[in-house]
């Protein structure tokens, strides 16, 4: 089912990238894969309706940077947002597009999805190798009367830049004071688990995480749900066990103050509500003030002024959380029209 999934949306791209070669309007974007399923979807229904297509290169959050700055695309998509210093630096706006969440997944026979829980703390000691087996008893003694194994415990983190490894840590750094010295957060760091893997993209996670017996990873929510990888309910900043789910990323992103930072790159993890799901994000789009190719930035802004509009259902069929209406208003008046298309 997972390769089927991934096939369908890699083809979904693909046919659009090829038909982008047909018509001057189309657009070019490349960066996150955590919202790559859904900027599929929303791209399809777009060239239905309007004939426009979109190339979109899911290669990481690091490597959407690289290319936006590099003038290569029209737009560029990172989960982790980036400063308001470096924005004015690069004469760049941004804001979110969508919101989701990152999911602790493992490779466990016999458990259910969200059959086991886990708190913040222990999450971040399996994560700095402190916790190397499956029936370690502080994992134990959340989950008790499971009959967990004896088995170690294979840590499976992105090996490319990536928006979702700055959202896993900026979660483990929160909750974790021994993360937060040893490791920090980034879209890229050094991982200390002695047994790890890494994998390309949210897509090489999940494949390492179904292939490896005894591992713990982390995708974004649409990976899991289309492809049924079994995931860990999460203690919130309430002290309550949550699934992720659209609902819960709802929950956590109600209280978002997006004026409070530069670039609206604020942060959601940990955030509190009953049922606030704990490593909840947006994933956010670069452009510039004064692009080179003002038609295709203005074909940009289109596209995502018909997403914002049209593509809700399509957001929450995939258990992304589309923004609210008055979150896309602040974003038309306050961000693009700094940009200048004419």
């Amino acid at each position: 089912m997972k390769r089927l999934f991934l096939k369908s949306v890699a083809a979904s791209v693909a046919a659009l990238a090829f038909a982008g070669t047909a018509l001057a309007a189309d657009i070019t974007g490349a960066g996150a894969t955590f919202p790559y399923p859904m900027y599929a979807k929303w791209a399809e229904a777009y060239k239905a309706a309007t004939g426009v297509g979109l190339n979109y290169q899911s290669i990481g959050s690091s490597g959407g940077i690289r290319q936006i700055r590099a003038k290569t695309v029209a737009f560029g998509a990172t989960d982790a947002p980036v400063k308001g210093d470096d924005l004015d630096k690069d004469g760049m706006v941004q804001f979110p597009a969508i919101i989701g969440g990152t999911v602790p997944v493992l490779n466990l026979e016999g458990f259910k999805p969200g059959e086991l829980k886990i708190t913040g703390p222990v999450m971040a000691d399996m994560f700095l190798g402190k916790i190397t087996k499956w029936n370690d008893p502080a994992f134990a003694a959340l989950n008790p009367g499971k009959n967990l194994p004896d088995m170690a415990i294979t840590i499976v983190h992105r090996a490319d830049g990536s928006g979702t490894t700055y959202n896993w840590t900026d979660y483990l750094a929160a909750i974790s004071k021994d993360w937060a010295d040893k490791v920090g957060k980034g879209a890229a760091v050094k991982w200390p688990a002695a047994s790890s893997v890494g994998g390309k993209g949210n897509e090489g996670v999940a494949a390492n995480v179904t292939r490896v017996k005894g591992a713990l990873g982390y995708v974004e929510y649409a990976y899991v749900k289309k492809n049924n990888i079994p995931f860990l309910q999460l203690q919130n900043a309430d002290g309550k066990y949550v699934s992720p789910d659209d609902a819960t990323f709802a929950a956590a992103a109600a209280g978002a103050d997006w004026t409070s930072m530069p670039g609206m790159g604020i942060s959601m993890v940990n955030a509190k509500g009953a049922t606030s799901w704990p490593v909840s994000t947006a994933s956010f789009i670069l452009m510039y003030k004064d692009p080179a190719n003002k038609a295709e930035s203005a074909e940009v802004l289109k596209f995502f002024d018909w997403a914002f509009k049209n593509g809700k259902q399509l957001a929450s069929d995939l258990d992304y959380v589309p923004l609210p209406d008055a979150v896309t208003n602040l974003i038309r008046t306050k961000v693009w029209t700094q940009i200048n298309n004419k």
